[in-house]
Order: structure tokens, then C-alpha cells, then sequence
């Protein structure tokens, strides 16, 4: 009997460390940063005002981290709403570094910390404008720059803003398809809408039919998201814009009918992805799909495909005549997004960022006025760093800490050999040039962007005057990432994993309304709300699995606090696929049958006692078995009776 090897088991945190996006390379980004840092610099310097060019350079550098794909309209709120956080961080530390004290500047960045951390739990756009508040005042206090605070957020914002023109005036490779380049973003996220029910059919019966159903989700999102960016008018005012929205909205029905296929587990004949194929290639050609094949009108959901693909084929053929669907956006109220801040979730974050950051700028202080940076006071580098290290946006705590000390030492070297070997300063403003061409392709791992962002930095630092600071800045990431490690295992005020039961707790109740809506009066009358409810549930639950996931790839220290919590995902995205499939069958025979009702209340027991096995309160996850749907409100006895079958 042949011996077997042991196979080692990898700790998820250093397994994430390892892992690396993949996709194509984002070539139009990289030909954005190519023009942005470098030649803002090369000016500043050819007109004798290289402090100037560092300042637009850092805003330029930053916008680029946020400069990911999607559409120009979304690129507005995604490097917009951040730059202006930093030109504000910016102009605050400056003027707080000149005039306060060491422990004054600490209690203040400390505040601005909790507030920055607090609201970085609102979303991604939020955790970016938090993070670029931070880091811009880190710099502004510490690194010596002649202009006052107001000329560096003005050049900072340039140069912020030099990149958001380059965003919404240069073409992508997508608009080389044809169509109105303006909306390649957009064309291209809803084509992927297609692309992804395709997938879903294709693999209804297979092993793989719930990643499938995540991916679609995932595209769904996103397009969602490239569609309702800011717009000076109430209305789309073009019929390129006109035409996407009623696409986008065609393929919300096509996603219904392929989620409620999945969950029945039956294989879909092949014919039945080929149309959604065609209309994918017809969003990114710009053009009319054709003839589409139709499946077999054998089953409530294949049924509900068939009317959909016919929806959907009115809607290509009608194309500019189309009027404006709606707006597909995800709007939150102001209270909502109050109670995001000061909830769980929100005192949690600002928690962590508060005392990491006020950590590392008293030491950073402490180190200053022991004279450590010698003649040179920037002393930014420390807390700035901790910015980077304490949010969760970037994978796992121990995974960060790792990467970021990889990138910083490879950096490290790396710029002391170039710096030896370029003239100055024109190699240094082609070195910046350089990186930022790379930043958009190092995105993909921490640990690259670590070490591509630490070579444009220290390269703006010598062009601005000051000597190389190769050596100290290995000294002070390895002292910021054991800061960041220790706050981060220290016990904080209120429930641990605070972000990740938030996230789930909103999935719940998000859930809730959905369920609550299908098995209530009207439903068939209000299909718009419905697939609303649907697109919120179902984004609600992938942002609570995103932060589930970066949890359990924690230390065990940490990643305890959430256990759990998965398996409460879980059935959540098993009771919104049943509750689609529920939806569609309602559609189509006006009853459920008794698979679906025993289906339904076997995931609410089941629900119910994770609940309790997880640790969540009735607040978070509510019991699910006082009532058909997940809130305790009971749904009208008439609607009831309507569509659940009589039980002898």
C-alpha cells in the first residue's frame, strides 16, 4: 500500500497573502496614470515649483488607487467624493501641524481618525474618502512643504482633478466596439449582465450553479451601480442612455427566471443560454440581437425565460424609442446611513482606525522631537502607513501586515539602487511617471501596490528636496504594522465583529422585505418592486459574504468572533433563491406548491436555530417562525390562504 504525503494545511491569513486578482490588464488605466503624476510633475519642476508638482503629484497618485473599472459617471462619485476628503485632510493637517502642540495634534488626528473610521462603514466610496482624509493630513502635518495649507489642497485637488478629466475624455479599448464612447462603462457592465445569465442557465444543474448565481449578482451590481451614477438632469437625455437603461431593465426578469431554474436543480436545455449570448453581444456591438431562440415552454420558470427573452427582444428592437425605465439605484436615506455611522459596525471601525492612527502619530511625535528623522521632519510616514494597514477594504489584518511589510522592504531596495543610478531630477519625475503607469495593475495585490506606491512616494520626497529615506522607512512600517497588530487584537468597547453582523444583519432584514413582498397581496401588480427588493437582498447578502469572508481569514484570535456567521449567510441565499423561484411560480399558476412551503419553513427553523447557535440577537437576525415572512409582522391571512396550498 503506497504511503501518502501529508498534505500541509496553509492558515487562511497567509493563503490571502498569496492570493492575487486576475483579469486583463486594465490598459486605459494604466495610459491615464502614465498621464497623470508624472508629467504634472514634469511641469511643476520645468517651472521651478517642485513642492507644487509633489502635492499635485500625491492627489494624482491617490486618485489613481481609486481609478477601477466602470462607467465615467461612476468615476465622478469614486475619485471625486476621496479627493475632496484629502484636499479637507490636507488643509486640516497642515494648519494643525503649524500651529498645535504634539499632544494637541495628537488628540486632533486622533478625533478625525474616529470620525474618518465611523464613516468608512458606509460603503467603499465612503472608506476611500475616509482613508484619503487620514493619509492627506498625516502628510499635511507632516512633511514640510513652502506653500501654505490652501495653495497644497488646491494643488492636491489639481491634481486629483487631471485625472478625473483623463477618466471622462479619453475613450476605453471597450468603445473601439462601437457605439457612443461616453457609455462604453456602462455598455459594458450591462453586456455582462448577459453574459452572466448565459452562464447561470448553462450550469442550472450543476455543482457550480450557486458561484455562477454569485457572479451574476456580481455583475448585476455592478451595472446596477454604473447606471445610476450623479446626472446633472432628473432623466437620461440621450438615446444611447435611454437604450441602456431599458436594457439593464430587460435583464432583470431574464435574472429572475435563471436564478428560480437554478434553485429547481434541473438541467436547462442549451438553446436557452444562446439568446441571452446574443443579447450580450448586441449591448457591446450597439446593435439589434436578431432572432432569438426560445426554450420549451415546459415549466413555470422556462415559461417566465420565454416572456422575458420576448421582453427583452421588444426592448433591443425598440431601442432609442425606448423612454427612460427609472432609475436602477440603490438609494439609502439619510438616517440609514446615520445609523450605518453610529451603529455597531460604524463604532467599531472608527474604533480601530482612532487608535491605531493616534497610535502611530504619537510615536510618530515622539520619534520627531527625539530628532530620529534628524534635520528632516517627515515623520508622516508612520501613522499614514497605519492608515493603509487598519482598513479592512484591503483583505485580513495579519494578511496586510505581511504584504506591507514585503512591498515596503522590496521598495526599499529597489529605490536605493535607482536612486544611486538616476539623474536627478529628471529620472525621479520619469520613476513617478513609471508607477503611476504600474498602480493600476499593482491594485491586485497589496503587497505590489505596497511597493509601486512606496518608489513614487519616495522619489516625490527626493524631487521636494529631502535626502533619501530608504532605510528609515522599513524601520517605521515594521513599527506600524506591529501597532496595527496590536490594536487590532485588543478587546474593544461593545460585541466583537461588529462590521460582519452589521453587513448580516441588514442581508436579514433585506431578506425579510423581499420574502414578505412575495408572499403578500399585489405581488404580480408591482413586478418593479419586487425585482428592487430582489437586487437589494441579493447585494446586501454579497456584501455581508465579502465581509464574512476577510473575517474568517483572520487570526484565530479574530476570526472566532464571526463564526458562524457563514452558515447564517448561508441559508439567507438559499431563502432568497427560493423566495425568486417562489415568485416566478406565483407568476405563472397563482399558488405555491407544497415543495415550496416545505421548503420555506424548513430554512426558517433552520435559520432560527443558527441564529442562536451564532450568537446574534432577535435585533439582528429576528425569528423567523412567528410569521411566513422573516419579520415579526404577520402578512395579511387573505394573501396567505391565496397562494400557500391547503394541508389535510
Amino acid at each position: 500500500m503506497p504511503l501518502r504525503t501529508p498534505r500541509l494545511a496553509v492558515p487562511p491569513w497567509f493563503a490571502h497573502a498569496l492570493r492575487a486578482q486576475r483579469g486583463p490588464v486594465p490598459w486605459s488605466a494604466v495610459v491615464r496614470g502614465t498621464l497623470a503624476a508624472g508629467p504634472l510633475l514634469l511641469v511643476a519642476v520645468l517651472a521651478g515649483r517642485s513642492s507644487a508638482g509633489v502635492a499635485a503629484a500625491l492627489g494624482a497618485m491617490l486618485a489613481g488607487i481609486n481609478d477601477r473599472p466602470g462607467s465615467r459617471r461612476t468615476a465622478v462619485t469614486r475619485l471625486g467624493l476621496p479627493a475632496l476628503a484629502g484636499a479637507c485632510g490636507l488643509l486640516a493637517g497642515t494648519y494643525a501641524g503649524l500651529h498645535v502642540g504634539a499632544v494637541a495634534l495628537t488628540v486632533l488626528l486622533t478625533g478625525l481618525g474616529l470620525l474618518a473610521g465611523a464613516v468608512s462603514a458606509v460603503g467603499p466610496v465612503a472608506s476611500g474618502s475616509g482613508t484619503q482624509l487620514l493619509v492627506a493630513a498625516a502628510i499635511g502635518a507632516g512633511m514640510p512643504l513652502p506653500e501654505p495649507g490652501w495653495q497644497r489642497a488646491l494643488f492636491f485637488l489639481a491634481g486629483a482633478g487631471w485625472l478625473l478629466v483623463l477618466r471622462l475624455a479619453l475613450p476605453t479599448r471597450a468603445a473601439a466596439t462601437g457605439g457612443d464612447y461616453r457609455f462604453d462603462g456602462e455598455r459594458d457592465a450591462v453586456a455582462a449582465v448577459y453574459d452572466a445569465v448565459a452562464a447561470l442557465l448553462a450550469g442550472a444543474g450543476g455543482a457550480d450553479a450557486t458561484a455562477r448565481r454569485a457572479r451574476l449578482t456580481a455583475a448585476l451590481d455592478h451595472a446596477q451601480d454604473a447606471l445610476s451614477g450623479p446626472r446633472l438632469r432628473r432623466y437620461a437625455s440621450s438615446s444611447a442612455e435611454r437604450r441602456l437603461h431599458a436594457q439593464y431593465a430587460a435583464a432583470l426578469p431574464l435574472a429572475e427566471a435563471a436564478t428560480a431554474l437554478a434553485w429547481a436543480g434541473d438541467d436547462v436545455p442549451a438553446r436557452a443560454a444562446r439568446g441571452p449570448r446574443r443579447l450580450a453581444a448586441a449591448v457591446r456591438a450597439g446593435n439589434h440581437p436578431g432572432p432569438l431562440p426560445a426554450p420549451a415552454r415546459s415549466a413555470p420558470a422556462l415559461r417566465a425565460l420565454d416572456d422575458a427573452l420576448l421582453h427583452a427582444a421588444d426592448a433591443f428592437d425598440r431601442g432609442a424609442g425606448t423612454p427612460h425605465p427609472g432609475k436602477p439605484a440603490r438609494r439609502r436615506t439619510a438616517g440609514a446611513l446615520l445609523r450605518t455611522v453610529v451603529g455597531p459596525g460604524g463604532r467599531e471601525y472608527g474604533f480601530r482606525v482612532a487608535l491605531s492612527f493616534g497610535a502611530a502619530v504619537a510615536v510618530a511625535q515622539a520619534l520627531h522631537h527625539t530628532h530620529w528623522y534628524g534635520d528632516h521632519a517627515h515623520w508622516y510616514w508612520l501613522p499614514a502607513t497605519a492608515v493603509f494597514l487598519v482598513k479592512p477594504d484591503l483583505g485580513p489584518l495579519a494578511s496586510r501586515v505581511l504584504c506591507r511589510a514585503a512591498g515596503t522592504v522590496l521598495a526599499a531596495v529597489l529605490f536605493a539602487g535607482l536612486a544611486a543610478l538616476l539623474p536627478r531630477p529628471a529620472g525621479l519625475v520619469a520613476l513617478v511617471a513609471v508607477c503611476g503607469a504600474l498602480i493600476p495593475v499593482a491594485t491586485r495585490h497589496f503587497a505590489a501596490q505596497t511597493a509601486v506606491i512606496t518608489v513614487l512616494v519616495l522619489a516625490l520626497v527626493m524631487v521636494g528636496g529631502e535626502p533619501p529615506a530608504s532605510w528609515s522607512r522599513i524601520g517605521e512600517t515594521l513599527l506600524a504594522c506591529g501597532i496595527v497588530l496590536l490594536v487590532g487584537h485588543l478587546p474593544a468597547p461593545g460585541q466583537r465583529g461588529g462590521t460582519v453582523r452589521a453587513r448580516l444583519a441588514r442581508a436579514a432584514h433585506a431578506a425579510d422585505a423581499y420574502l414578505a413582498h412575495v408572499l403578500g397581496d399585489g405581488t404580480a401588480d408591482d413586478r418593479a418592486g419586487r425585482w428592487a427588493l430582489r437586487r437589494e437582498a441579493y447585494r446586501t447578502l454579497a456584501e455581508a459574504r465579502t465581509a464574512i469572508d476577510l473575517a474568517a481569514a483572520e487570526l484565530p484570535a479574530l476570526a472566532k468572533q464571526s463564526e458562524g456567521t457563514d452558515e447564517v449567510a448561508a441559508v439567507l441565499e438559499r431563502l432568497v433563491d427560493l423566495t425568486t423561484a417562489c415568485a416566478v411560480h406565483l407568476d405563472d399558476t397563482g399558488r405555491l406548491t407544497s415543495r415550496h412551503t416545505e421548503r420555506i419553513t424548513g430554512l426558517l427553523d433552520e435559520l432560527a436555530r443558527l441564529r442562536e447557535r451564532a450568537g446574534l440577537r432577535p435585533s439582528e437576525i429576528p425569528d423567523a417562525r412567528q410569521a411566513p415572512a422573516l419579520s415579526g409582522r404577520p402578512v395579511p391571512r387573505t394573501g396567505v390562504e391565496r397562494i400557500l396550498p391547503v394541508r389535510r
